[in-house]
């Protein structure tokens, strides 16, 4: 059994790392947090002292914790891997590296506390169950059928993997289900600014939202049971955008297949559909300097790459002033 340490602080308000950073902004505060091992690296001082380097990550943040080679937990804590879940009791404060812990004691985690610790906060399950709904209710509004058939075989097939993945590494919604804030949110962006630009195809533009990211289902995916985010050979060596658009013509070829005859009746003509969607996904991020390999040419493929931008940058405001005590505009 794992419970190791040299304070007792009795009875602890159990909080998020998110929680507890916004809180020492006004000092130190005991508290205890439920984290997963992200990493346990050994590593050595300028003196060449040995000590453990923790990563320690709930469902929105993560901390390090140095665990010197004269702390009773070194050796148990040297042994950690990224499997295993503990309760973090400390005394929280932030040191000139960022949020740190003394005094502290760690134990294992029971399966309940797993379990409820892989849900995420309250609140946050609570946003992204209803993000996720908006994105299903929107798409299945959308009138062309090509388009309304895609995304539906899009979200039945890896909606789940969809819900676990992060909108990027750092910066913006890096969390597990981040990618479901961030596509929701554009969404509600474009349907927000149509009206004031009729030449806009809504349609289109919404299914480019959903497929814009879709290859960081397995660029950014968390696994199932935790909130590491491993390296996937298929992201690392192809990216999310080359994924993307063999996600939309795997599945475009298959439905136009078993569609053949109808979707040669509708207009625009289903290949124009499919290359402007191809269109959106390949050139979101702007500028080929910046990973496109195609610049926006088209009204929807330059709204989707200034909705994209607006949504991250302004997440990551609001994480950085989340994150401080009082911010002057």
């Amino acid at each position: 059994m794992l419970e190791l340490g040299i304070w007792n602080f009795g009875q602890m308000n159990l909080l998020t790392l998110t929680e507890i950073r916004r809180a020492t902004q006004s000092g130190a505060i005991p508290a205890s947090v439920h984290v997963q091992v992200e990493n346990a690296t050994p590593k050595l001082t300028r003196e060449q002292q040995p000590y453990c380097e923790l990563i320690l990550a709930d469902a929105c943040d993560r901390m390090t914790l140095r665990v010197w080679s004269d702390h009773p937990a070194y050796k148990t804590c040297s042994a950690l891997t990224n499997r295993e879940f503990v309760e973090l009791t400390a005394e929280f404060w932030r040191s000139q590296y960022g949020l740190d812990a003394r005094k502290w004691t760690v134990r294992p985690l029971t399966e309940q506390e797993i379990n409820e610790l892989l849900q995420g906060p309250t609140d946050l399950r609570a946003k992204q169950s209803g993000d996720w709904e908006f994105i299903s209710q929107t798409t299945h509004t959308l009138t062309d059928p090509r388009l309304h058939a895609l995304c539906q075989a899009f979200l039945q097939e890896w909606g789940e993997r969809f819900r676990r993945a992060a909108a990027a590494r750092k910066y913006h919604h890096a969390r597990r289900g981040g990618l479901v804030e961030h596509t929701a949110q554009m969404m509600r962006v474009a349907k927000a600014i149509a009206p004031a630009y009729p030449q806009l195809n809504v349609d289109l533009l919404i299914a480019g939202i959903l497929f814009h990211d879709s290859g960081k289902l397995w660029e950014n995916q968390f696994s199932e049971t935790g909130f590491v985010m491993d390296y996937d050979e298929l992201g690392e060596l192809v990216g999310h955008i080359s994924i993307g658009l063999e996600i939309v013509n795997s599945l475009w070829r298959k439905l136009s297949a078993e569609n053949a005859d109808l979707w040669k009746t509708y207009l625009p003509a289903s290949e124009d559909v499919r290359l402007h969607l191809l269109h959106l996904i390949g050139s979101h991020h702007g500028q080929k300097d910046l990973g496109s390999p195609v610049e926006p040419k088209t009204p929807e493929a330059m709204a989707l790459h200034y909705i994209d931008n607006l949504d991250s940058k302004l997440e990551m405001f609001a994480a950085g002033y989340a994150t401080r005590r009082s911010v002057t505009r």
